[in-house]
């Protein structure tokens, strides 16, 4: 008897695992690549008083998890991003603050400074316990590195006591050497803070004393917005608007008037147009007193 061969079975198709990821970029990317994970763009928005730079994050829909169910052959997909992270902590009690950030400084100063960021400045109080002198002098030392130095370094001068602290750490210094790497608002901010400093005797005796002060803020007249050539101008008159300034300034009265008026040609807030008029009467009479000066002494040597 003559027996046929049996037909051969075709073997069922499996879906591999390439499938799927083949499906999932069709689906993502049109033209069957994989897109990024994430895209960055960076942009800048400026204004006349301050300016301020910010990042804008924009993500790509993320690639779906898929499994696929044993029973009816059907694909499921399912999204397994993470929650939100909790919002950072915020510490209201200043003294607690600056102690834990105090601490922080010697493991992680960027956490220490984004925490008395986060807690100190949205609304820094006038009344303040004294920061301590490492505390302080550690944020000086951040002053052109770290972004939130200058927001802090401000918003602890608002306080008398912190001023002090403030000069005693060698702030007026920093400020100074830090500032021609400072630009908009940081620029702003610290200069504000020099001007607040130089509210003490102390501190307005330290930057008469530091030989870059009259070049540095003449350079910073030039070149920030509104607020911060008036805070450049208010520490110019502290140099030159005390009682016998002629023993302490760096630079000729003359020259110094030439780069007020050329500031003030500029855009520049109303009280520092005030200032500024104020101060070059102050230098034209220090100009007249040096040619006088000059005149007496040629005259006793003839």
């Amino acid at each position: 008897m003559r027996t046929h061969p049996r037909p051969k079975l075709k073997k069922p198709t499996i879906f591999h695992g390439a499938f799927f990821r083949h499906w999932g970029q069709n689906l993502f990317s049109p033209d069957g690549t994989t897109p990024p994970p994430f895209q960055c763009e960076s942009s800048t928005s400026s204004s006349s008083a301050t300016s301020q730079s910010f990042t804008q994050w924009r993500f790509s829909p993320p690639t779906p998890n898929t499994t696929t169910n044993n029973n009816n052959n059907n694909l499921i997909q399912t999204n397994t991003n993470p929650p939100s992270p909790p919002p950072p902590p915020q510490i209201h009690n200043l003294q607690e603050l600056f102690h834990i950030s105090e601490f922080q400084l010697s493991t992680d100063p960027t956490s220490a400074l984004n925490l008395l960021e986060r807690s100190l400045v949205p609304n820094p109080p006038q009344e303040q316990p004294p920061c301590p002198p490492n505390l302080m002098r550690a944020l000086t030392a951040n002053l052109a590195q770290a972004k939130p130095a200058t927001k802090i370094l401000f918003a602890l001068c608002l306080s008398d006591a912190n001023r002090r602290v403030a000069v005693e750490a060698g702030a007026v210094s920093a400020v100074v050497e830090a500032a021609p790497d400072l630009d908009g608002a940081p620029a702003e901010r610290a200069l504000a803070a020099l001007e607040l400093m130089c509210t003490l005797p102390e501190g307005a005796e330290e930057l008469r004393a530091h030989a870059l002060a009259v070049p540095v803020m003449v350079t910073m007249m030039a070149k920030t917005a509104a607020r911060g050539k008036e805070y450049a101008i208010g520490a110019l008159a502290v140099v030159y608007g005390a009682a016998g300034a002629e023993n302490h300034y760096t630079a000729p009265p003359e020259e110094v008037a030439r780069a007020v008026e050329l500031a003030l040609q500029g855009e520049c807030s109303a009280r520092g147009r005030r200032k500024g008029t104020q101060l070059l009467k102050t230098l034209q009479q220090l100009s007249q007193a040096e040619i006088e000066a000059s005149e007496t002494h040629a005259h006793d040597g003839n």
